[in-house]
């Protein structure tokens, strides 16, 4: 793909499929205004940037070695400002740690080397569907 960025090859693009913003209210201007500002569901730090995950992955090798996440995720967790009068929907949204790209995997086992500025290391999200809930009557 061609842009005037420069060219987007195949081997570059992970997608996961969903975007979210945290606009001031449901209309399209301020839907746009949130996007430009890129205000994102997150959990910032005081200078407004996600927190940084630290590299789990050894391109060199295309391994992984998992010394910050958890190896399973449970969790039960209740909405302290549930109202039973008013609709809602929840969902959840997990981050995985970084592990090795297929093309990383791919150069590693036939002993190729990876363009230069090829990603290596995506992180992967995941979304549950939504829960809705909608009150009797």
């Amino acid at each position: 793909m061609q842009s005037e960025a420069g060219t987007l090859y195949s081997w570059q693009q992970v997608a996961s499929g969903l975007a979210a913003v945290w606009a001031e209210e449901n209309t399209r201007e301020a839907i746009f205004d949130a996007v430009e500002r890129r205000d994102a569901y997150r959990k910032r730090g005081a200078d407004g940037k996600l927190p940084a995950i630290g590299s789990t992955v050894d391109a060199a090798k295309a391994s992984v070695t998992n010394t910050i996440g958890s190896p399973e995720l449970a969790a039960v967790w209740t909405d302290p400002d549930f109202d039973p009068t008013q609709k809602a929907f929840y969902y959840a949204r997990v981050i995985e740690i970084p592990t090795p790209r297929w093309t990383t995997f791919d150069a590693f086992r036939f002993g190729m080397d990876l363009p230069d500025g090829a990603p290596t290391e995506p992180q992967e999200r995941a979304y549950t569907s939504p829960i809705w809930y909608t009150p009797k009557g």
